[in-house]
C-alpha cells in the first residue's frame, strides 16, 4: 500500500465534536491507489460493538476536511461510525498523475471504502451505506447501482458529472458542435500536456465575485474562498482540476441502471438550488421502471441553495432530522 503522509491536527473547516473519536485511516481501491479517510466513532459505546457504518464524499473538487467531514462528524454523532474520504487523486489520497478524475475510478472509491468497512470487526457489514454530495451525490448513485452491498445511499445537492461536462450547465452546450468543439481544445491540451507543459483549470473565483456572475458562480466563491468552506488542499478553493483532468467524464455517461437499485435512496436537495434539475432527473430516471420503488425519496428542502446543503449555509438548511431518521429506518 502506498504510504501517504497524513496531516494529524485538526484542520477541518467545522469544529471538531467532543461527541465522537476521530482518528485517520487509509484504504487501498481495486486500481491500487490508497485513499486517505478521516474515521469518526460514537464515544462511550462498547468496544466490541459492531455499528451501522457510512462512508462519505463530495463535493466534486472538494476535500474530506469540507463538508463530508461535517457530514460523517454528525452522523457519528447520532451513533454510525463514518469515513469521509478523498478521492483518487486528490487531498491527502494517493495516486498519479494528481488532480485527474474518472467516473469508472471515482465510483470504485466508493465500493473500496465498502470493502474496507465490511471488514472492520466493529462495523455490522449488512448495515452499510454511502453519503454523496454535489458530484459524489451522482456518483454514490453509480455505486449504488453496481454494488447491492450499500443498504441506504443518500444523496445531496447532486450534480450528475458526465451530464455537466458533455452538455455544459443546464444542457446549454448540447450540441455535436460544442462538444466537437470542447474536444478539439482538450486535444491541443494533451498534446502540451505530453510536452510537459501542465496547466490547471482554475478553482472558484476569488471572493466577492463580480457582480454580473450568477447567483451560483458567487455562492461558490462564498463557500469555497472565504473562512466558511476554504481548504489549502481543495482543489475548488485553489488552482482547480488539472486542464485535462476532467476529460473522462465529458465523453462517459452514467446513472444508466439506477432503476435497478433495490435498496435504499434518499435524493436532497435545495428549492432554490441552480442544481436542481439534477437531482430531479435523476430521481426520475431512478423511478421509471423501478424494481423497488417504495424505498426511494425526493425530498425538497424550502429555501436553501445549492451550497446551503454542504454546512447548513445561515439558515441551518441541512435537514438532519429526515437524515437521521432515514438511516435509521434502513441501516437499523
Amino acid at each position: 500500500m502506498e504510504q501517504l503522509n497524513l496531516t494529524q491536527e485538526w484542520d477541518k473547516t467545522f469544529p471538531q465534536s467532543d461527541k465522537v473519536d476521530h482518528e485517520k485511516i487509509t484504504f487501498e481501491n481495486l486500481y491500487g491507489i490508497t485513499l486517505a479517510a478521516d474515521l469518526y466513532r460514537p464515544k462511550d459505546v462498547p468496544a466490541d460493538a459492531r455499528l451501522a457504518a457510512l462512508a462519505v464524499s463530495g463535493p466534486f473538487g472538494a476535500v474530506k476536511e469540507q463538508a463530508s467531514g461535517l457530514y460523517a462528524q454528525h452522523l457519528a454523532e447520532a451513533g454510525y461510525l463514518t469515513i469521509a474520504f478523498d478521492p483518487s487523486f486528490t487531498g491527502e489520497s494517493g495516486g498519479a498523475a494528481r488532480y485527474n478524475a474518472s467516473p469508472d475510478i471515482n465510483t470504485e472509491d466508493f465500493m473500496a471504502a465498502v470493502d474496507y468497512l465490511s471488514n472492520r470487526a466493529d462495523v455490522d457489514a449488512d448495515r452499510i451505506g454511502i453519503v454523496g454530495i454535489c458530484g459524489w451525490g451522482g456518483i454514490a448513485l453509480n455505486a449504488a447501482a453496481a454494488d447491492p452491498r450499500i443498504k441506504a445511499t443518500l444523496v445531496s445537492t447532486m450534480y450528475d458529472m458526465t451530464r455537466i461536462n458533455g452538455n455544459g450547465y443546464f444542457d446549454a452546450d448540447d450540441a455535436a458542435d460544442k462538444r466537437i468543439a470542447a474536444r478539439k481544445a482538450l486535444a491541443a491540451a494533451r498534446t502540451s500536456e505530453y510536452a510537459g507543459e501542465h496547466k490547471r483549470a482554475g478553482g472558484c473565483l476569488d471572493y466577492p465575485a463580480p457582480a454580473d456572475t450568477p447567483d451560483f458562480v458567487q455562492q461558490y466563491s462564498a463557500y469555497y474562498k472565504t473562512s466558511r468552506g476554504y481548504h489549502p488542499r481543495s482543489l475548488n478553493s485553489n488552482e482547480g482540476w488539472n486542464v485535462t483532468g476532467t476529460i473522462a467524464y465529458a465523453n462517459a455517461r452514467f446513472l444508466c441502471y439506477t432503476n435497478e437499485i433495490e435498496n435504499a435512496v434518499l435524493v436532497i436537495h435545495g428549492e432554490k438550488a441552480h442544481s436542481l434539475y439534477f437531482g430531479k432527473d435523476a430521481f426520475a430516471d431512478m423511478m421509471d421502471g423501478s424494481v423497488n420503488p417504495d424505498n426511494k425519496e425526493l425530498y425538497i428542502v424550502p429555501g436553501a441553495t445549492h451550497c446551503d446543503l454542504y454546512d447548513g449555509g445561515e439558515g441551518d438548511f441541512i435537514p438532519w432530522d429526515k437524515i437521521e431518521s432515514y438511516f435509521a429506518q434502513y441501516l437499523a
